[in-house]
């Protein structure tokens, strides 16, 4: 695959379901990459102008920047359309893989990500605080197991969800490294399609080549997070949009 004429640069950081979505899509096109693994928290002033919501991940090459991962996963499949992301078949499936993207993206992010991972792991140690301890319990007892319940009844027992690794199966596997990240394993036994086909896909070395990046990551405090990714080998930035302390978005929750 050529690569691009100017670098794309990913802002964002390697544990972000939505950053690890674009970069697993990046992989799956045999796309380089550089990145800035700033939490949206930690943004300056250029990151709220290139991302007005401060949420991560931000694309840039050259004067393009765009915010949104499925804006950012549409684009990579227009300007490099060689290993299509959605599938070729027929507009139905692509019809069914953008719902299911939208599924991951809505109601995986916000019960996986706003109710258990952000109370459990991001809000104390960004703010300093526990999270809202009715909110974890709710998406445990209830909200992820309905979520769980859809899956189990729309993904494959084998392979993948159109032949072989695209949009879909990346945006809904996205989420469960950062579930296990707050020390919530999905049961195998209630939800073994679901089980198997997270762990087919988090194989596929488009995510396989992100995991030493999010273990280097995840063992620090943001403010060893480059050194840690340095010595990893992460395609690092010479610049960085991010400050030492973090400051609230309008979107924080």
């Amino acid at each position: 695959m050529p690569q691009p004429s100017s670098p794309i640069l990913i802002i964002g950081s390697y544990v972000s379901p939505y950053v690890r979505k674009v970069l697993a899509c990046l992989g799956v096109k045999g796309l380089d990459y550089l990145i800035d693994p700033i939490t949206p928290f930690y943004g300056n002033d250029e990151f709220t102008r290139l991302s007005p919501l401060r949420r991560i991940p931000v694309l840039v090459q050259g004067d393009l920047a765009l915010s949104d991962s499925s804006v950012i996963c549409a684009w990579l499949d227009e300007q490099y359309p060689d290993h299509p992301l959605l599938p070729t078949g027929s507009p139905a499936d692509r019809a069914r893989a953008r719902w299911l993207e939208e599924f991951a993206d809505s109601r995986m992010g916000e019960v996986l990500i706003w109710d258990l991972f952000y109370q459990k792991v991001v809000h104390p140690a960004v703010w300093g605080e526990p999270g809202d301890a009715d909110r974890i319990a709710h998406a445990i007892d209830t909200a992820i197991p309905e979520a769980l319940d859809y899956l189990e009844g729309e993904l494959p027992a084998d392979g993948f969800l159109f032949g072989t690794l695209g949009l879909a199966d990346i945006a809904i596997a996205t989420f469960f490294p950062n579930a296990r990240f707050a020390g919530y394993e999905v049961d195998a036994q209630r939800w073994p399609v679901t089980v198997a086909f997270v762990e087919r896909c988090l194989a596929h070395p488009a995510f396989a080549a992100l995991t030493p990046f999010e273990q280097a990551q995840i063992r620090v405090r943001p403010h060893e997070r480059r050194e840690a990714l340095l010595a990893a080998g992460a395609p690092l930035s010479e610049k960085s949009y991010g400050l030492k302390t973090p400051r609230a978005g309008v979107m924080t929750l």
